[in-house]
């Protein structure tokens, strides 16, 4: 953000995480039946949804200062060892006609030495091996810090190709280095972020271009950054949508990956209904359901799109959502799926936050709704001014209900959420830390300020940090 806001600017403003790619998961709440979706969802307005541009291929990223390494090196471990000291008298064996052990002076006695010993022993080897699991314990949790109070150097990058297992990392239209860096680190596929920024700042002339393409998990980032420059490794037979992107992102995404033209593609979304959308769908957007699909290689954009609806269309169906309220959910879930972070519980809060808001007839305040409606589909931020104008359908700080449409492609977790919201008091929520997603839920607007007050801390603690909140 260029001006850090006030707090009328910011009263209830949630800046969104760069888009997650995360995979359904069951929550472990007891799921609650909802009022009915005209008292849930609200009205809306209807308006056609703005039009996006396509992207070109990615240059790299510009040098940064301030930034550090967080992930540790696996700890060792330690075993405590004992040996116990065995007794026996002399003797000839079994049937040997040796002395007996019972009775007779000498044959207790080894058995009291043994017994005193232990006594010595047992408390002091207790105490050890309890010292070693709190240290063990300690260098487990703590290991990064101590290495920091040591000056202990932390490793930032993988040596060698890879390990073998597979990971599909995604190229879109307008990444720069910082955003590979990003995908390439939450991929699995470099050890950190750093390792593949400062190798980027080294290497000014590498660009990339968009597509999918597969690498493997723990690369170091010289490899990590050559094999994006090898098309053999781009995948063309498999697509991958990811929660939460726009439609115009998926349509370039279905573009790069299938090598169709983006105009092609393009075109042949512009008939919504050709697909079975009802009149009230002004797009395709809500409707392409993000997941990996297998494809032939033969298929025509329209065989590809209609694959993608009748997927949207048999989740909704399997959540039990009736064909007139299919519209409404997807709208409700694609604000959730955008505002959401990687913690599957957040999903239920934040529906909960929207349903308990719309109840009490206060605008849904979502910055996710508001920067789609300006054309920006992967934007954090919002300026005051454009939260302040109503002629955006998408602005739901200035307009009652839901947004004109849906905004980004909903998973199945974000549709499992809309429909029910856990039980909570909560009116406010905000990230306090966008690289995890983590988030405080308030239920006043004092609390709701310390949250915010916290996330610009951490948006100013390192080059990293700042590059989740442009």
């Amino acid at each position: 953000m260029a001006n850090e806001p006030s707090w009328d600017e910011i009263f209830a403003q949630r800046p969104t995480a760069a888009p997650l790619v995360t995979p359904p998961k069951e929550s472990a709440h007891e799921p609650t039946e909802l009022d009915s979706f005209a008292q849930l969802f609200g009205a809306r307005p209807s308006q056609e949804a703005p039009a996006g541009t396509a992207a070109t291929a990615v240059a790299a990223a510009a040098a940064a200062q301030g930034r550090r390494a967080t992930d540790p090196a696996a700890p060792g471990s330690r075993r405590a060892a004992r040996e116990r000291e065995q007794w026996s008298a002399g003797g000839d064996g079994p049937g040997s006609g040796g002395r007996s052990r019972r009775g007779g002076g000498g044959g207790d006695r080894p058995k009291k030495r043994n017994q005193r010993w232990l006594k010595i022993l047992l408390p002091i080897v207790l105490v050890l091996s309890a010292g070693g699991a709190v240290a063990a314990y300690g260098w487990t949790t703590y290991n990064t810090q101590v290495r920091e109070l040591l000056g202990i150097q932390l490793p930032t990058d993988y040596e060698g190709s890879g390990n073998g297992e597979e990971a599909i990392v995604t190229v879109q239209s307008g990444d720069i280095g910082s955003d590979v860096a990003r995908e390439l680190h939450e991929a699995g596929v470099t050890m950190t972020y750093d390792a593949v920024y400062d190798y980027l700042v080294t290497n000014p002339d590498v660009g990339f271009l968009p597509g999918n393409w597969r690498l493997q998990k723990m690369m170091s980032a010289e490899t990590a950054v050559t094999a994006l420059q090898d098309s053999a490794n781009k995948v063309t037979d498999k697509l991958l949508l990811r929660e939460g992107i726009s439609l115009q992102t998926s349509l370039e995404v279905i573009a790069e990956t299938t090598g169709l033209p983006l105009e092609e593609v393009t075109a042949a979304a512009e008939d919504p209904q050709a697909y079975g959308l009802p009149e009230q769908a002004p797009t395709l957007e809500g409707y392409l359901f993000p997941a990996t699909y297998e494809l032939q290689g033969g298929e025509t954009a329209q065989q590809i799109l209609q694959l993608l609806v009748d997927t949207t269309i048999g989740r909704l169906d399997a959540a039990g959502v009736a064909p007139e309220n299919r519209y409404n959910t997807l709208i409700m879930a694609s604000i959730i799926q955008r505002e959401a972070g990687a913690n599957p519980d957040d999903f239920y809060k934040i529906s909960r936050v929207f349903q308990n808001r719309i109840e009490q007839d206060i605008n849904l305040q979502s910055d996710a709704t508001v920067a789609y409606g300006t054309g920006r589909f992967d934007s954090v931020w919002t300026e005051p001014e454009e939260r302040a104008d109503p002629s955006n359908v998408y602005n739901t700080y200035a307009n009652p209900g839901l947004p004109a449409g849906p905004i980004g492609l909903p998973g199945d977790l974000a549709i499992d959420a809309a429909l029910n919201p856990v039980d909570g008091p909560w009116l406010f929520f905000v990230p306090i830390n966008l690289a995890t997603g983590e988030t405080v839920f308030s239920t006043t607007a004092d609390e709701h300020q310390a949250a915010v007050d916290r996330l610009f801390a951490w948006c100013d603690e390192s080059a990293e940090n700042a590059t989740y909140c442009e």
